[in-house]
């Protein structure tokens, strides 16, 4: 199977820092040092729900479908 080239849909990590980088937008006040913003994303990494994860895992058939049918282009993903 040919792989799309640097496909976000084949790589599930860059859904998860797409969910920490949320977490941490949302952040009120939002950290205003790299020290505050380092704890942040501990933080912010350590509460992520398992079951968020257990889903991108679970997403990752369809996800390969969804690519394939689309012959590499884009997804709703």
């Amino acid at each position: 199977m040919d792989l799309p080239a640097y496909s976000p849909d084949w790589n599930p990590i860059e859904h998860v820092w797409d969910m920490l980088g949320r977490r941490i937008a949302s952040r009120q006040p939002p950290p205003s040092c790299l020290t505050e913003l380092r704890r942040a994303l501990l933080d912010e990494w350590c509460n992520i729900p398992q079951d968020q994860i257990d889903n991108l895992i679970l997403s990752m058939s369809r996800r390969c479908k969804a690519c394939i049918a689309s012959s590499g282009r884009h997804t709703p993903y």
